[in-house]
């Protein structure tokens, strides 16, 4: 088919020259374009990029009355600790504090954050509050896991729900005790990392498979005009950095993360049976089989009859109960189903007129048959 179109484009060649030619680089472009492609940074991460989590414990004050109860006894230490170290001195049985919530607060940090940056952080209710909404964060540091303080929160919480209560009925939207702070955290210490500095770094790929491993093996050394990458695994890639780029990796990077790669995976069949959800695989086969479905269903129903004595007998009325048994099963043929494309494969299933549900058992009677070369997997 390609050498009839060139030679059809080659007749045209005196005539239409300039048209010729775009045609002629078009479809050069799309014979040799990557199928599928993927940019290399949507199915790996680099080492160096990733993100810190950190966390820290506040309270939440200005709810109106839906703050943590007197059972939760750590709010109450923490306010008298607060208030103590502010000058204030009150006993604990003095406190009330429904209008505070003791929180959660946590952030994540990128390794690129500096000092005097800002960080959205997640709140979340530690206690028994009801809600937290138009709550304040007082001032909260937050540690990383080495238990050094990376970050400073404090503001006003944004809710994305609600909740009322009444006597007798309440009414919710989503979630009211969890709530954010867009930019709430000031970043005070930066993680002790040189991104520049390295001489090599790590390509992890977030899904194991040796073929993909070393498709992008061999796109990072053409790329880069030498063997400088390595896979030591199906999902790692060892980089040894170019003399070029030592000291300034951010055009490396750039062009890493850009690469258009096509990924490779196992065939799998995921089966969800909570929501009769069926996911093929593009890369699923199926031998050539010989399929029938049917239907059985069983409904019982119970009744209870009343059987009253004849009039002036000495008998009693008796309840006896009356079972009804009613079977129903299809009568399918059997139908032949081979896939050796998806499509072949999907149109093979809807030819049996099996709904999600049947399916299900359908495909794990191939895969005991062996019939369906693919991992099956149910959720």
């Amino acid at each position: 088919m390609n050498t009839q179109i060139f030679r059809d484009l080659m007749r045209l060649r005196g005539r239409r020259l300039p048209v010729v030619l775009a045609l002629i680089a078009l479809l050069s472009a799309a014979l040799v374009a990557p199928a599928l492609a993927v940019r290399l940074k949507d199915i790996a991460s680099f080492s160096g990029v990733r993100t810190n989590e950190l966390v820290g414990y506040g309270l939440v004050v200005g709810l109106s009355g839906t703050g943590d109860g007197t059972s939760s006894q750590f709010t109450i230490r923490s306010m008298v600790n607060m208030l103590d170290k502010m000058g204030v001195q009150v006993s604990p049985s003095a406190i009330k504090p429904k209008n505070v919530a003791a929180v959660m607060v946590t952030a994540k940090m990128p390794a690129s954050a500096k000092p005097g940056s800002n960080l959205d952080i997640a709140v979340s209710s530690l206690g028994d509050a009801k809600s937290l909404l138009g709550g304040v964060l007082l001032l909260t540091p937050l540690k990383g896991v080495d238990g050094q303080i990376y970050a400073l929160a404090q503001g006003p919480l944004t809710i994305g729900g609600f909740t009322a209560s009444g006597e007798a009925a309440t009414a919710q939207k989503n979630i009211s005790t969890v709530g954010r702070i867009p930019s709430g955290a000031v970043v005070e210490r930066s993680v002790p990392f040189k991104f520049n500095s390295q001489e090599s770094m790590t390509v992890s790929l977030n899904a194991a498979d040796f073929t993909t491993v070393m498709q992008v093996v061999n796109r990072i050394n053409s790329s880069l005009g030498g063997g400088y990458a390595r896979a030591q695994d199906a999902s790692t890639i060892e980089l040894a950095v170019p003399d070029k780029f030592r000291g300034n990796m951010v055009p490396l990077m750039a062009s890493l993360e850009n690469m258009d790669v096509s990924p490779d995976a196992r065939a799998k069949v995921v089966v969800d049976e909570k929501t009769g959800t069926v996911v093929v695989g593009s890369e699923v086969r199926l031998s050539r089989v010989a399929v029938a479905h049917g239907n059985l269903q069983i409904v019982i129903s119970e009744s209870q009859q009343v059987s009253q004595p004849g009039p002036f007998s000495q008998g009693q009325t008796v309840v006896t109960p009356q079972t009804d048994i009613a079977v129903r099963e299809q009568n399918n043929r059997l139908m032949l189903v081979e896939g050796a494309t998806l499509q072949e494969l999907v149109d093979g299933l809807n030819a049996i007129g099996a709904t999600p549900r049947d399916l299900i058992s359908i495909i794990r009677t191939l895969k005991s048959a062996g019939a369906l070369h693919a991992d099956l997997e149910v959720i």
